[in-house]
């Protein structure tokens, strides 16, 4: 079992070095060791939340052959094999901040199921997720907004979105700046991650129940 350890500067500044070869030999060896003791910890946990197994996958970043990933995360979804396909949870890190998500990417197959079952629910959905709460529609970008900003309307839209663009995604997490103290205690990060997935769980089971 992996020891879960807490994040330091050294971790966000990985995405500063220049060269795939050399950013990718930082992020195994520093970044990847603390996604994969995070996958440990929390796979009983979301499966016992959602009601299936699920199962940890730590980004490869394997098809890269010029450009050094600007982002790298753990994923959990209920498929030994992959977790592109299915609605997700992940954990991961930009240069900027560490992030959480519940996430539908455009490979998913069900995405307009998973749009109107959240569309039937929206009101729940308003009600389970924190005005603090990011949402967004790209997981290849750092940008998110605020569930706050966004209203009803605004998370309505990229509900809707999800089934009416084919390259569509939705994502709803919570995003923690990089020199936000808590990164730095393992105990008040893990705290705060759980709190995360108690509200991203309801989430992901909603987004699965019957339109």
């Amino acid at each position: 079992m992996s020891t879960i350890t807490a994040f330091q500067q050294e971790d966000f500044d990985v995405f500063a070095i220049d060269g795939l070869d050399q950013r990718m030999e930082a992020i195994k060896g520093i970044i990847r060791p603390k996604l994969e003791a995070l996958g440990q910890h929390f796979a009983p946990a979301l499966s016992v939340a959602t009601g299936s197994e699920m199962f940890f996958h730590v980004a490869k970043h394997a098809r890269r052959t010029v450009n050094p990933p600007v982002d790298t995360w753990v994923a959990w979804a209920a498929d030994k094999r992959g977790y592109k396909k299915h609605p997700h949870f992940q954990v991961g890190l930009w240069g900027t901040h560490l992030f959480v998500w519940y996430a539908v990417i455009y490979e998913a197959p069900a995405k307009e199921e998973i749009s109107r079952a959240l569309h039937a629910h929206l009101d729940d959905i308003l009600a389970i997720v924190p005005d603090d709460f990011h949402w967004s529609p790209d997981h290849t970008k750092p940008d998110s907004a605020p569930q706050s900003t966004l209203g009803k309307e605004g998370v309505k839209k990229l509900v809707d979105r999800l089934a009416e663009v084919k390259k569509a995604e939705l994502l709803c997490g919570i995003t923690i700046d990089r020199h936000d103290p808590v990164l730095a205690d393992k105990d008040a990060l893990l705290a705060r991650l759980e709190a995360a997935f108690t509200v991203l769980t309801k989430l992901y089971n909603l987004s699965l129940s019957r339109a």
